[in-house]
């Protein structure tokens, strides 16, 4: 089986709103069994926008991947 990953850049425009997201986000992905393999402000951005963070998530297929972005709890998490 060949694990699947979420690469998500990220730029945060509203800590609050941030905060709000982190709180319950983690709980979709565990449901899921993914892990965070990187959470990093050092990320270098050689090619598009800008990037204040870079996320790498990973989970155990593709398949898992997909089913977690539809997961009400996640799409909760990222409406805020």
């Amino acid at each position: 089986m060949t694990q699947a990953y979420w690469i998500a850049p990220v730029t945060v425009t509203d800590s609050e709103a941030c905060t709000t997201y982190e709180n319950p986000a983690p709980a979709a992905f565990e449901a899921f069994g993914a892990r965070f393999m990187a959470l990093s402000s050092e990320g270098i951005t050689l090619e598009g926008g800008d990037w204040q963070r870079h996320v790498t998530i990973e989970f155990a297929d593709r398949a898992t991947a997909l089913a977690c972005y539809p997961l009400n709890a996640y799409q909760w998490a990222k409406s805020h």
